[in-house]
């Protein structure tokens, strides 16, 4: 058997593949730098200039994100996020609130019919750690986050999980830390604490209606807050 030639070109793919691996597995998590370039080089045996193809690779389809001054951050956990994050920055906050609206009742509906004493015990203690950090707007966005991703992870349905997450981090990039939303906390509770009642009693229709209300009300905020110039549309 004769063997090919390895190429330049394969090697870098071969380095970006192992990257890759380290993302998807949570190596390297979503908001984590990545370690620098003389400790990937000695790691992985490669020379900085295939190194930096690869990582450049990265950076051209999504996954990485280079911060002038401070290294090379991961942006998305999969290849099918980075698609999904390039594609939402071409989208308005509104459109993607309008698509996330009926994913949420969908996912509210979902996790009340399928969540276990597991994820109901995780549902709870995520939003109590949301309430707990209301005082910093930037650290309350990504909480809440974890909050829906909590309730989205209940559905057991991937491809759903897989979209909810990629499009909520692409909205909370365009709202991390604003004070307005957090400024909002009691009624954001009230619709939160009635979402994961309905969870818990698991009455569908009460779950789906509460997810509605809940974005309904962030909906409104937003667009405000858009009116004011405070984001961006």
């Amino acid at each position: 058997m004769t063997l090919q030639k390895t190429t330049r070109s394969s090697l870098v793919k071969q380095v970006v593949d192992q990257l890759v691996q380290r993302i998807e597995t949570g190596t390297w998590s979503v908001g984590e730098r990545i370690p620098p370039e003389p400790e990937l080089v000695e790691q992985l045996g490669v020379s900085r200039n295939t190194l930096r193809e690869a990582v450049q690779a990265l950076i051209h389809n999504g996954m990485l994100e280079a911060r002038q001054g401070d290294g090379t951050y991961v942006r998305s956990s999969s290849e099918f996020g980075a698609a999904m994050q390039r594609r939402l920055q071409r989208s308005t906050v509104i459109e993607i609130l309008e698509v996330r609206h009926g994913l949420e009742r969908e996912i509210a509906r979902l996790a009340a019919a399928r969540r276990t004493d597991e994820d109901l015990a995780l549902i709870r203690e995520k939003l109590t750690q949301s309430q707990a950090i209301l005082h910093d707007a930037e650290a309350y966005t990504l909480a809440d986050l974890d909050f829906h991703m909590a309730i989205a992870s209940a559905t057991y349905n991937g491809v759903m999980i897989d979209l909810y997450k990629n499009m909520s981090e692409s909205l909370h990039y365009s709202i991390s830390g604003t004070q307005e939303l957090v400024d909002m906390k009691d009624i954001l509770f009230k619709h939160h604490t009635a979402l994961v009642e309905a969870i818990r009693v698991q009455d569908q229709s009460a779950a789906e209606e509460a997810a509605s209300s809940l974005i309904q009300v962030s909906k409104t905020a937003l667009m405000q807050l858009i009116k004011e110039g405070s984001i961006q549309l």
